[in-house]
């Protein structure tokens, strides 16, 4: 019978219940990379003491290069701060590549799961579908490699951009006598969890290769069929 068969037994396997982990896990890469929103700011000595706050927002998909700092308002602070300064770097390709990657493997753990549960009759009855989820195994591992990678470097920049840095790159602050001072950037603690996380999706996948290459003809070959045309020979007493 090639229909739907509900079974929850392959959950309570190391197949399926890894397949649930990582199933979750991609839902904590996406969402602690993608939600992510910040600011950082610097302070602005005025003439007679006074100091300003300004302030740049930035967050996913960190095109920092949009956000901007200043000048400050010249009824609050008179100073030759004409244009605005705009932070350092577009990490957009990194981020997106790392989010888009995670929400397709969230896509394709669920579709996994419902074979899982439902047609692993069918699953382990062909010998092609377990090879797909061989290979879709090795590669997904290999790009949870590359993603995190280069996320991972992307946010070590931005946490430059956004840092005591940007003072260096702002002209008016550059001067000695004129007073600049970073004052903070918001927490970057939900990124730092992202990369975590993707490297764990990369040792969930790694290891789940053993499971899966089980699955296939590489470990289990079909036993060969006897041929009817040559009978086995009568034991003998």
């Amino acid at each position: 019978m090639s229909g739907l068969q509900l079974n929850l037994g392959p959950l309570k396997e190391p197949l399926g219940f890894i397949k649930v982990l990582q199933w979750i896990f991609s839902i904590f890469s996406f969402a602690t990379c993608g939600g992510y929103s910040g600011k950082t700011s610097i302070q602005v000595q005025c003439p007679g003491g006074k100091n300003v706050t300004l302030e740049a927002g930035f967050g996913y998909p960190f095109r920092l290069n949009k956000a901007s700092l200043g000048p400050p308002d010249e009824k609050e602070c008179n100073v030759t701060w004409k244009d605005p300064y705009h932070l350092v770097g577009d990490f957009a390709t990194s981020s997106q590549f790392y989010v888009t990657f995670a929400v397709f493997v969230f896509l394709f753990c669920m579709g996994a799961l419902l074979v899982y549960v439902g047609y692993m009759h069918m699953y382990r009855g062909a010998a092609k579908l377990p090879m797909i989820d061989f290979i879709i195994t090795v590669l997904v591992s290999f790009l949870w490699l590359v993603s995190t990678s280069a996320w991972g470097k992307a946010l070590t920049d931005i946490k430059t951009s956004t840092g005591p840095y940007l003072l260096a790159g702002i002209a008016f602050c550059s001067s000695a006598s004129r007073a600049c001072q970073f004052k903070e950037v918001s927490s970057m603690g939900p990124l730092n969890v992202s990369v975590v996380i993707g490297f764990l999706n990369l040792i969930l996948w790694g290891g789940n290769t053993w499971f899966v290459y089980k699955e296939t003809h590489l470990h289990n070959p079909p036993a060969p069929t006897p041929n009817p045309g040559n009978p086995p020979p009568p034991s003998g007493m």
